[in-house]
């Protein structure tokens, strides 16, 4: 036996926890963990900054249902992958990022790009966070970070490995390779299903909200068969919603279109959440969406969830697929309540709030961002994984998205920042493409700026994703914000002019369209999914109709 690198001894931990891509971005700290991906064959999309490797690893992990890996650089790559690591800490997204730092016995020396201690920075947005300092601990340690990553509830940790740690050699056969064979869905606690079951069997409208902790523990079939056996609506929040295709009778969308319910003198008296946290996504707990008189059921990995902000009858700590396999055998021996009629009202609630949104379209010289998405839409199925990205465009989108029943939806998550979907598009077409999946990116113009280079590594690495550029030449939503904090004489800041952004994906080598109707919109999609590069459709759309949920947010009525 010869000797070899940490950076050999990274990859090959890696391997033997079934890692097959990362994503990152060359640095002279990390080659040799470069090094060893080309000898091993693993691959490394590589992007064009940081962020975008961090946020692809993020979009890997959330379609593919399984841990992604970014791979960066020291000082400067580092802190650009911030935002993807406190963006993956937020959303509860395993990913594992791991960044060379300066070489151990240049400590203290004003070296390059070592001045800053990486680990303290990361620690409080990484579920841990973590320096190895001898190179024959790299599996041991890499292989607790990834035990981490995994374990609920998900999230993401942070190893930095010093370059001279990297380069160090060690006797092969002195270091072996510890197994990951781990299962780390927690079971429920029997008292607490029967809990669960007593509420939902005594309701009359129940309704089941479906987070995404139930997408990343692949709860899907599990979800069908409780649906079906007792008959309960189902709604989502977001990443949920995939997991809604194939519930045509009890699938209600988006958990929005819960809003106005009681309205019109009915709500749900009974909700099952299931790996749903109370925040943003419901209203936060003001009972707008989940009313304050409906008996809840939550089921989350993390305890600190359970009826954060509202009071939950049953509030079960356990993997959401878990829970389910273990409901749906005691389920059945149950007598259940006829739900039809229950489920008419539903889709009635819910087909309303789509026709009054509707409704107000058509009255604009441009092309309404609502009909837009309509039309985008009309070309998604299971096999398309939808990424959304800026304000506007995202909001827009969710009134029609629950219809299209993607393969995957992917949108702002908890940190609210801009300019992730890139990112999460490339990481998205990589998980997807060997299921036979193709990934649209709906993005507005300001938040595809943060990262149009990567028009580049879509070439570069035959990724064929359609970025549709909803472009409405403002950072809409804080347009929006001062036209009616401080009035519209005093919009500042917030336009944008220049938006020639099908010409940069053309100057990277993808295919470019240019579109002001939706006939235009609808023949550049045909053409585009046709072909087999990627391509930028830039639509020119209205920027002053405000979405119903932007409404909510700045103290207005939705409607």
């Amino acid at each position: 036996m010869g000797k070899i690198t940490g950076g050999e001894l990274v990859v090959r931990t890696l391997i033997e926890a079934g890692v097959d891509t990362l994503f990152g971005l060359h640095g002279a700290h990390i080659d040799a963990i470069f090094q060893a991906c080309l000898d091993h064959r693993l691959p490394i999309v590589d992007t064009r900054h940081e962020a975008a490797a961090g946020h692809a690893a993020e979009g890997y992990a959330r379609v593919g249902s399984r841990m992604g890996v970014a791979l960066v650089t020291a000082g400067g790559g580092f802190t650009n992958a911030t935002t993807p690591i406190a963006n993956a800490f937020l959303d509860r997204t395993p990913v594992l990022f791991l960044t060379g730092s300066g070489p151990l016995g240049a400590t203290e020396t004003n070296t390059l790009q070592a001045g800053i201690d990486q680990v303290a920075v990361a620690a409080p947005i990484t579920k841990w966070a973590h320096r190895i300092v001898r190179a024959e601990q790299i599996p041991r340690l890499l292989a607790q970070a990834i035990r981490i990553v995994n374990a609920a509830p998900r999230g993401p940790v942070l190893i930095d490995i010093p370059w001279d740690v990297l380069t160090e050699q060690v006797e092969e056969d002195s270091v072996p390779i510890p197994e990951m064979s781990i299962v780390y869905a927690a079971a429920p606690e029997p008292r607490a299903l029967q809990a669960a079951l007593e509420v939902l069997a005594a309701a009359e409208r129940p309704v089941i909200v479906v987070g995404s902790e139930a997408k990343r523990g692949d709860a899907g079939r599990a979800l069908k068969a409780f649906v079906e056996l007792t008959g309960i609506p189902a709604f989502a929040d977001y990443e949920g919603l995939s997991l809604l295709s194939g519930l045509e009778e009890c699938s209600g969308g988006l958990v929005q279109g819960l809003w106005g319910f009681k309205n019109r003198g009915v709500a749900p008296d009974a909700i099952l959440l299931l790996g749903t946290r109370f925040g943003l996504n419901t209203a936060h707990g003001s009972g707008v969406l989940l009313p304050r008189q409906a008996r809840i059921v939550q089921v989350d990995p993390d305890a600190r969830e359970l009826g954060r902000l509202q009071p939950v009858s049953v509030g079960i700590q356990a993997d959401v697929r878990a829970t389910l396999e273990a409901l749906t055998p005691l389920a059945s021996g149950r007598v259940w309540t006829d739900l039809r009629n229950w489920r008419d009202t539903v889709r009635v609630l819910v087909r309303a709030r789509y026709e009054r949104v509707a409704s107000d379209c058509g009255k604009e010289a441009r092309l309404h961002p609502f009909q837009a998405s309509q039309i985008v839409a009309r070309f998604v199925d299971a096999n398309t994984s939808v990424v959304a990205d800026g304000a506007l465009t995202y909001l827009w989108l969710t009134e029609v998205i629950s219809r299209a029943k993607p393969g995957d939806f992917l949108c702002h998550g908890y940190l609210g920042s801009m300019g992730v979907g890139f990112g999460t598009a490339i990481g998205s077409q990589v998980a997807g493409r060997t299921a036979g999946k193709r990934t649209l990116l709906v993005t507005g113009d300001g938040a595809v700026g943060y990262s149009i280079a990567e028009f580049d590594t879509l070439v570069r690495k035959g990724l064929q994703v359609i970025v549709i550029v909803m472009n409405n030449s403002s950072w809409g939503a804080t347009l929006h914000f001062q036209q009616l904090a401080v009035g519209p004489d005093r919009v500042t800041n917030t336009i944008l002019e220049n938006g020639a952004y099908h010409e940069v994906a053309r100057a990277f080598g993808a295919d470019g369209y240019w579109v002001e109707d939706a006939a235009g919109l609808e023949s550049a999609l045909k053409e585009a999914l046709a072909r087999s590069k990627p391509a930028c459709i830039n639509v020119r759309v209205a920027v002053d109709p405000v979405p119903p949920e932007e409404k909510l947010l700045m103290g207005q009525e939705p409607f």
